[in-house]
């Protein structure tokens, strides 16, 4: 299982309307692409009018990714709105191997 990790920085304020529109954009394509085992999306309020956002989802291979993220896994994958929303826009994600672990149980 294969975990892709990604980071950005919104306006606190921001937090319920960004949900709702990863939840529609990046959400629902992950659920849509065969292979994604699952995701989350994370807030982390950083006291100063700023919150972290972390969305990380689960994959059963690297293929699976491809078929989310197109050929440079390595590459973010961004939505039309994100400019609205997003302080700071990383170029870049994270995969890791999960080697150990469960999930919910």
């Amino acid at each position: 299982m294969i975990l892709r990790r990604w980071r950005g920085v919104i306006r606190t304020a921001e937090r319920e309307a960004y949900r709702a529109y990863i939840a529609g954009t990046g959400g629902s394509d992950y659920t849509a692409t065969p292979g994604n085992l699952g995701w989350q999306m994370l807030f982390r309020d950083l006291g100063d009018g700023t919150s972290e956002v972390v969305t990380l989802s689960w994959w059963r291979t690297l293929d699976d990714i491809r078929a989310f993220a197109g050929a440079d896994i390595a590459t973010a994958r961004y939505y039309p709105e994100d400019d609205r929303f997003l302080l700071e826009r990383p170029r870049e994600v994270e995969h890791s191997e999960v080697a150990d672990g469960s999930l919910f149980g």
